[in-house]
């Protein structure tokens, strides 16, 4: 059992963010329902509201509320209910307050540094918890948010060169298979959370994610300090899962040979599955955007070679010759659809199976 801003996680397990569209509330809320964390991307959860295209930002707000409160529905108490937020958003500040009004249980954000965060939730009752990738960037985290809003994460996600979409590593570190191993990462986090552990009196839990973790795994890393993992491409597979089965299928189907490491419009480097849209773009072509949601900070719509909230929407409506299919690099051990209560079972831990 972990204890999280006064809630408990029975499963050690969160369900990666997953947009647009591939985790909202019926992925999430079954999540929660096995007793872990569910996520609900906040890319552009309105992408079916009728007008998304005229006013994404309402579109956007108003699905997610909606979708937490089916996600809680789902739950029916049990696990928790989060959500996913890209730093890198333009949309950020008001996504975080949707969040919190809708009764959240938690943000997890990444895809840049959170710094601000705090700021945003003042006074909620929200857990809140960023994405790293090395310990220097937990380091400015802890730094800023004890300096500048006297508090510090109620737990914090690790995402190794493993997992899937953005991620935090340069591209040509990724390309040379250079960067640090999740177990080099995870004990230099540890040691940067100690005196913050130590100054607010209570534990800072870690959940690692990256690469396909099993339940193996996540024994392994609960062995060296981790409370559990995060995991998302396998949960693709699932049929709770608010993906298409085109979707599905692109994820069961794929082998280590299909994945590639893409640069994404967010500025960061991505990894996903070889489709006609991953080599039309090596080949050097670019894809005209058909209208713009002015969704991502660093995007210019003048020069970058494709729409990533156009590429993502294709995916998720199983779009097969237009569409970005995120994943993680263990997407070869995707091979059943399954519901999420069975791909969970193997990180139930010992004293919970007997329970």
């Amino acid at each position: 059992m972990i204890e999280l801003a006064g809630r408990r996680l029975k499963l050690p397990v969160i369900q990666g963010g997953m947009g647009v569209g591939v985790s909202l509330s019926g992925l999430a809320g079954a999540v929660a329902a096995c007793g872990g964390m569910g996520c609900i991307s906040a890319a552009h959860p309105g992408y079916r509201e009728a007008d998304f295209q005229r006013d994404p930002q309402s579109a956007n707000l108003r699905a997610l509320k909606r979708e937490i409160a089916r996600a809680k529905e789902i739950s029916h108490g049990m696990g928790m209910v989060a959500v996913n937020l890209m730093v890198a958003m333009r949309q950020y500040a008001s996504l975080a307050k949707a969040a919190v009004e809708a009764g959240a249980d938690a943000i997890i954000s990444g895809a840049g540094l959170p710094l601000e965060l705090p700021a945003l939730t003042a006074g909620a009752k929200i857990a809140l918890a960023p994405i790293v990738s090395s310990g220097r960037a937990a380091r400015l985290i802890l730094k800023t948010w004890d300096k500048k809003y006297g508090m510090t994460p109620d737990f914090v996600v690790i995402e190794g060169s493993g997992a899937g979409g953005h991620l935090g590593f340069k591209e040509e570190d990724l390309q040379s298979g250079t960067v640090q191993p999740l177990e080099k990462i995870l004990p230099q986090v540890l040691e940067e959370l100690k005196p913050y552990g130590k100054k607010y009196g209570r534990a800072i839990p870690v959940f690692v994610a990256g690469g396909g973790l099993r339940g193996a795994d996540l024994v392994r890393f609960r062995a060296m300090g981790a409370a559990g993992v995060q995991i998302a491409t396998r949960l693709i597979a699932t049929l709770e899962c608010d993906a298409s089965q085109a979707f599905k299928d692109v994820i069961l189907k794929a082998k280590g040979e299909d994945v590639r490491i893409i640069h994404s419009p967010v500025g960061m480097p991505g990894r996903a599955v070889e489709t006609p849209l991953i080599r039309r773009l090596e080949a050097g072509e670019k894809i005209p955007h058909q209208w713009c949601a002015g969704c991502i900070k660093t995007c210019d719509p003048a020069t970058t070679p494709y729409c990533i909230t156009q590429a993502l929407i294709h995916a998720v409506e199983g779009d097969v010759e237009n569409g970005l299919f995120f994943c993680g690099a263990g997407v070869d051990q995707v091979t059943e659809l399954t519901s999420v209560a069975q791909a969970l079972e193997e990180y139930r831990l010992p004293e919970e199976n007997a329970g």
